[in-house]
């Protein structure tokens, strides 16, 4: 069975509540990544997607040099741990319908984010693997 950690891009860009939202807009685009976890003091507390500045931020309207992170990151975020089983974590993707999740690891910290290009990229890589220990099979 493959592990989250197996999929997963590992090491992850934060950002702190307390980012102005153009650093966060930047950071997104600089690092062509399409959303950024939310830290404060250690501890994830949000995600900001590029949906997320997208919708909310532009329907806050007026001055956007003052509107931060947290004026629009997403609370209460769905996460799973580095060593779940892919698979379990690919059915709570579905059923909160997420593109991306945070990985944490036993500790505590975000150590990757999971996306639906990475659960993609690994289910083909296995499914390569199961045809050629097939195709391989003595008979």
């Amino acid at each position: 069975m493959m592990k989250v950690k197996q999929a997963m891009h590992e090491g992850c860009t934060w950002c702190s509540s307390d980012t102005p939202l153009s650093e966060v807009a930047k950071l997104l685009r600089d690092e062509d990544i399409g959303a950024v976890p939310v830290g404060e003091n250690d501890k994830l507390i949000g995600m900001i997607t590029d949906r997320d500045i997208a919708c909310r931020a532009v329907s806050l309207g007026g001055d956007m040099s003052s509107v931060t992170a947290r004026d629009v990151m997403t609370e209460g975020i769905q996460w799973c741990w580095e060593d779940e089983d892919l698979d379990s974590v690919i059915q709570k993707m579905e059923e909160h319908q997420l593109r991306r999740m945070p990985v944490m690891n036993r500790e505590k910290r975000v150590v990757g984010i999971l996306s639906l290009g990475d659960i993609s990229h690994a289910s083909a890589h296995r499914q390569t693997g199961e045809f050629a220990s097939a195709v391989s099979a003595h008979h």
